[in-house]
């Protein structure tokens, strides 16, 4: 499994390169706002992604450990509580990984929270190009595009994911947020 973190953290850097030159281009730094990226309802679809999560996660001493889960059970039930489907605005919660507006598990944060918050690209096969307008806090609207293609960064995430599965055997489907990562670990 080392080898497969290798490859992920390697990757990671890849893409935090890619995204700060493109950062760097419109002047924007993430410093957290109103919209912050930590609110939203992101999911996680990769097994090598949630193992170097709960691996970082075993690393943080058993006091935060305890307070984490604590957030990440009141961000299910908060949550995971709406009838329609729907979270408003007033009950959004913060990822359990968020303390003092910072991501206690920077270091093994999945590719979405990397890559959240630019004006991107992505390319399907047989398909026009998927374009995402970045997010509210840096007035994308008005500002030249700088092209942020995510397409290699997918693909290479594919095949860590791959040779993840092939060695380790964990094949199932996941969809879970960061709070239903680290409460079923399994």
């Amino acid at each position: 499994m080392n080898r497969h973190f290798k490859q992920l953290a390697e990757l990671y850097r890849t893409m935090d390169t890619a995204w700060d030159r493109a950062a760097a281009g419109y002047g924007f730094q993430c410093n957290g706002c109103k919209d912050n990226c930590c609110l939203s309802l992101f999911y996680h679809h990769t097994q090598v992604e949630k193992a170097y999560l709960l691996h970082g996660f075993s690393t943080l001493p058993k006091a935060e450990q305890k307070n984490i889960l604590e957030k990440a059970e009141n961000y299910c039930s908060a949550t995971f509580a709406q009838e329609d489907g729907g979270i408003p605005e007033s009950k959004k919660v913060p990822c359990p990984l968020l303390t003092n507006g910072r991501c206690g598990l920077y270091p093994y944060r999945p590719m979405i929270c990397r890559m959240h918050g630019l004006p991107h690209e992505l390319h399907k096969p047989g398909a026009p190009p998927i374009k995402g307008p970045g997010c509210a806090a840096g007035n994308f609207d008005n500002r030249d595009y700088i092209p942020f293609d995510r397409t290699p960064f997918y693909r290479d995430m594919a095949g860590v994911e791959m040779g993840f599965r092939a060695a380790t055997g964990r094949n199932g489907k996941i969809k879970q947020t960061i709070a239903e990562i680290l409460l079923t670990p399994n």
